[in-house]
């Protein structure tokens, strides 16, 4: 099919309402327009260069929590969520009770990627794989009695407060388990020659256009993007989230989306889609940069500590894994007193190798402020 002539699908009459039935997309792609060949060839070099960071980058697992964290923070903003980064990485304990349900939904979107990835190493792909993430995503928050873990039996509504004035209108869920079936044979059909970015392109579009949950769609969508690039061997690690950029540009991502199911627009959608790859495996490079840089210069403040250089090296480890930390769990990790933890974040305090943010003299929260402004948008 080619994306000049391609036909999103047709409104289909329910009961005072008419949902829209998308057309399969597990066939042959073309197209015509020469940008998108250009495109597609930077968003492939792009990709590669980003990846090869994680062959560069010593303990590189270490980093891609807070990637992971970014994500999870960015996507679940985009679905309503008042979390900030900053506030995203502290424990539960540490935030003001209003603050505990959003930032729940962040922590289950960091468990529920942690856990795709790991799913992938030992099996593909499908729609399983994701049924299984939903139910981590939506457990104990929002969401939690809207069928977890499973694809819908009724219908659901894109915008409006109700079917009569919704913004879009999904698949009637009688076509839910053909249509995402279909899609699960797209990601794994060998016998059509379509590059990976485009399909993925096309996957995002369509896994969104189905809306097969009844909550959490745009989440599992944003994340099947990271899943599909590592169990198809474009990443080694879950290294490249797309939600920054569809926060910043969220209008034109939703227009974008639009056009293909009012318009057929499939080529104005894939252009924005490889735009985004581009412009996010850039800045993916330019944090690992950063990380590489903010390393060499803790490494060669850490070893003018001393004897105490062991343990710095060893908090540091843990903190560019969660670069949030009280005295109380500085002296668990290190195996030390309290007295001597604390002395230890004062002296790394005066050293502006991390911040106190909450400017208490007890329960005080220490803060690896130059490796989070790398995370920030």
């Amino acid at each position: 099919m080619k994306f000049e002539t391609f036909q999103a699908g047709r409104w289909v009459p329910q009961y005072q309402y008419k949902s829209f039935s998308p057309v399969t997309v597990n066939r042959e792609w073309s197209w015509e327009d020469p940008q998108i060949n250009t495109l597609l060839e930077r968003a492939s070099r792009a990709l590669a260069e980003l990846d090869a960071f994680t062959l560069i980058v010593p303990d590189v697992d270490l980093f891609i929590q807070m990637h992971i964290t970014k994500e999870a923070n960015n996507s679940s903003r985009i679905e309503g969520t008042q979390t900030e980064m900053d506030e995203a990485v502290l424990d539960s304990s540490q935030l003001a009770p209003e603050k505990r349900d959003d930032w729940q939904e962040v922590q289950n979107y960091v468990q529920a990627i942690n856990e795709a990835v790991e799913e992938l190493e030992h099996l593909p792909l499908s729609n399983r794989l994701l049924k299984h993430t939903h139910a981590i995503l939506m457990q104990g928050v929002r969401g939690e009695h809207k069928s977890p873990g499973e694809f819908r039996i009724s219908q659901n509504w894109i915008g409006g407060s109700s079917l009569a004035d919704a913004a879009f209108i999904p698949p009637h869920p009688d076509e839910v388990p053909a249509l995402m079936g279909d899609l699960e044979l797209f990601w794994h059909n060998d016998n059509v020659s379509v590059p990976e970015l485009i399909r993925i392109a096309i996957s995002h579009y369509q896994f969104e256009t189905i809306h097969p949950f009844l909550d959490g769609n745009g989440r599992i969508g944003r994340l099947l993007i990271a899943l599909y690039l590592v169990s198809k061997g474009l990443l080694r690690k879950p290294s490249l989230y797309l939600s920054d950029f569809f926060e910043r540009n969220r209008a034109s991502y939703y227009d974008a989306l639009t056009r293909v199911r009012m318009s057929n627009d499939m080529v104005h959608w894939v252009k924005f889609f490889l735009s985004a790859i581009i412009e996010t495996a850039g800045k993916g490079k330019a944090t690992f940069e950063g990380i590489l840089a903010l390393r060499q210069q803790m490494d060669h403040l850490a070893f003018g500590y001393g004897k105490r250089a062991e343990n710095v090296q060893k908090l540091l480890k843990h903190l560019y894994r969660r670069p949030a930390v009280t005295a109380g769990q500085v002296s668990d990790l290190l195996g030390v007193t309290h007295q001597t933890a604390s002395a230890l974040l004062n002296k790394m305090v005066e050293d502006n190798m991390l911040s106190e943010i909450t400017g208490y003299q007890r329960n005080r929260i220490f803060v690896f402020e130059r490796y989070m402004q790398l995370f920030r948008s």
